[in-house]
């Protein structure tokens, strides 16, 4: 088995880790329990929690035990693949692929900070800080193994009948459709958001998937993949687009990356183990006002503002308190043994808070790009704002990193034709 480093027998699943693992909310866990589907054990304090063991009929837990993770992290490129990266940001995809083995010629990215970020740690890269539509790629004819972008979403318009190219014209997309049309790269990848699925009730979606097409692309079946499964200590989703040239597309398989063995905590993120030699370093954070301070000092560790006393509630959450929905990362403290919720781009807007398991106070710099798994090496530049707002918006570079050894293995099979 390809399993070495984790005895399953032994190992505990938290219920609320387990719910993660199956992608479902706490409340579908509860509804599970009550019919007796999955009745998880009880410890003497109150926690709740299964063993691997009698989960072995889970297929989402069976693929965690005989995933072959190792395998994959011994995929190595047959000879450099060159790659050029849209809408960089920070570094955090750039950084998985080069990881992965990928040897990028380009990285564009309009925001001036990101740029900083990324020549201040890789001086040998090409940054480009320009507006993407500036750019021209015909100069990369041919030249390209790899292109990708995590384009923003936007709505498209559909004037044209078939949902198709010119329908996308003014979008960012387009500008990720126009370099592939432009370099002709052996594949190509977008990531986006989850909910680009359900966007616009799928038109947008569609139309992607027509001017691939278009292109002379084959799309693998989009998939969103869970960055938890991908030994990223985060809750965070992300739709993958992965499209082969025609010329290549009927003589290989994409394989997706199989899943790490279990699901990484914030305790893994800010204290020496497996994830990181060292505890988390210190770092400059936001700070919470007083009056806030005092609230968020009554939330217990994985705990939100239903914690609180009611009057409290009620004053703390004003009109919101009558509001539907469960609001759950309003005054939300984040606990050690789970994952972090998805980042955002501060720790300490009201809707968004992202408070310390143990310190009251905000998420800081190194905190935050630990839950991405940036290493602690990797810097970054401008105002403390425009930090997180990087940190926030990066793809975990372990994710990245999963995502390019399947990408290699695939140029690997392309490359052997």
């Amino acid at each position: 088995m390809a399993f070495q480093t984790f005895n399953y027998m032994q190992e505990k699943i938290s219920i609320n880790n387990f719910a993660n693992i199956m992608g479902v909310s706490k409340a579908t866990l509860q509804r599970w329990e009550a019919n007796g589907t999955y009745i998880p054990q009880t410890g003497d304090d109150g926690s709740k929690y299964f063993y691997t063991k009698d989960l072995l009929h889970v297929p989402h837990i069976r693929e965690m035990i005989n995933s072959s993770w190792e395998q994959e992290m011994q995929i190595q490129p047959i000879r450099p693949y060159t790659s050029i990266e849209l809408f960089a940001g920070a570094g955090g995809l750039a950084l998985g692929m080069e990881k992965a083995g990928f040897r990028h010629i380009l990285l564009n990215e309009v925001d001036h900070d990101a740029c900083a970020t990324l020549r201040y740690n890789r001086p040998a890269w090409r940054v480009e800080e320009n507006d993407v539509r500036n750019i021209p790629f015909a100069q990369f004819a041919n030249q390209i193994d790899f292109l990708s972008g995590g384009f923003p979403c936007q709505a498209f318009s559909y004037a044209g009948k078939q949902g198709g190219f010119n329908d996308t014209r003014g979008t960012l997309f387009f500008e990720l459709a126009r370099a592939v049309q432009e370099i002709r790269p052996k594949v190509f990848m977008g990531e986006n958001v989850k909910g680009l699925t359900a966007h616009d009730g799928g038109k947008t979606l569609e139309t992607i998937k027509n001017v691939i097409s278009e292109l002379g692309y084959t799309l693998i079946e989009p998939r969103v993949l869970r960055a938890i499964q991908y030994q990223v200590p985060q809750k965070r989703e992300r739709l993958i687009l992965i499209a082969i040239r025609n010329d290549f597309a009927e003589h290989v398989r994409f394989h997706w990356p199989e899943p790490y063995h279990r699901i990484m905590t914030l305790q893994d993120a800010f204290y020496k183990g497996e994830l990181y030699d060292t505890d988390v370093p210190i770092s400059a954070g936001q700070k919470y006002p007083p009056k806030k301070q005092k609230v968020m000092e009554q939330i217990p560790m994985g705990g939100y503002w239903k914690d609180l006393p009611i009057e409290i509630q009620k004053e703390y959450m004003g009109g919101s308190f009558h509001l539907e929905g469960g609001k759950t990362g309003m005054a939300r403290r984040l606990s050690l043994h789970e994952p972090s919720l998805t980042l955002t781009c501060s720790p300490a807007q009201k809707q968004t808070e992202r408070c310390h398991p143990v310190e009251t106070r905000p998420l800081t710099v190194r905190e935050y790009a630990r839950i991405q798994t940036f290493p602690d090496q990797w810097s970054f530049s401008g105002s403390l704002s425009s930090q997180y707002k990087q940190i926030g918006n990066a793809v975990p570079v372990n994710l990245a990193h999963a995502i390019g050894r399947s990408l290699i293995r695939l140029l690997n099979e392309i490359e052997r034709l």
